[in-house]
């Protein structure tokens, strides 16, 4: 193999390593934004059945106002009917306390079933947040997991660039313009082997002097489909 072709295969290898590892890097916010994301159904669950929650417990509060408010209202009127001397009054004031009582009867019984679904809804609340608490543990240990891949690719990322640096000073100066614009231009695949006549990298067939070109390996010779530099395939 030509020598020339046998450095920039080494260096192409790192090129190649820097690409994926570029690309890796770029994912993991993506991934770090689905890890997240797995906690919005849980918080907005925890979140709604925390607001139900309120909502049925002031309204307890309420009834229990309003229940307080008619006993009140039934003691003063009993006051009023035991200090009146009419019988007219004594009774109409009768007739108010047995509404009265009976509203109170009936915010009573509101309050005991509002009092069950305080209960009920209690006890979603808390399955919410059980799971809620799961959930975020294994975000958590995913995201863990992110940040260690990214400190290491970023290690790998930095003894890789360097062992690129080291490379490409070996590499002629003739041929380093033309390799580096193919290593950008085709996806960190600028040499291609020839396999059968064809070239890997495009899968065309090469014309006959390309073939007896690239097997003299006299000089640096590209497939004239897609360009790149073409090896031979050992």
């Amino acid at each position: 193999m030509l020598e020339e072709i046998r450095g920039l295969l080494i260096l192409q290898d790192r090129d190649k390593r820097l690409l994926n590892l570029a690309k890796d890097l770029a994912k993991l916010p993506q991934e770090e934004a689905r890890a997240k994301a797995k906690l919005a159904g849980d918080e907005e669950a925890v979140k709604q059945a925390k607001e139900a929650l309120n909502a049925v417990e002031l309204r307890v509060k309420k009834i229990e106002m309003d229940a307080e408010t008619r006993r009140t209202t039934v003691k003063r009127l009993r006051v009023q009917q035991f200090e009146t001397k009419k019988n007219e009054e004594y009774n109409a004031l009768g007739h108010e306390i047995i509404r009265y009582e009976k509203e109170v009867d009936e915010f009573e019984t509101q309050e005991l079933q509002a009092m069950e679904e305080v209960d009920a809804y209690r006890v979603k609340f808390q399955q919410a947040s059980e799971m809620l608490a799961k959930t975020r543990a294994v975000v958590e240990a995913d995201l863990a997991a992110i940040r260690e891949r990214h400190a290491r690719m970023l290690e790998q990322q930095k003894e890789v660039q360097l062992e690129r640096d080291k490379l490409v000073q070996t590499v002629s100066e003739d041929v380093l313009p033309l390799y580096t614009k193919l290593i950008k231009s085709k996806d960190g695949l600028a040499i291609a082997t020839l396999h059968g006549g064809n070239c890997t990298g495009c899968n065309m067939k090469v014309i006959a002097s390309t073939v007896i070109a690239v097997h003299s390996e006299k000089e640096v010779t590209q497939c004239e489909n897609c360009g790149r530099i073409l090896s031979v395939d050992e």
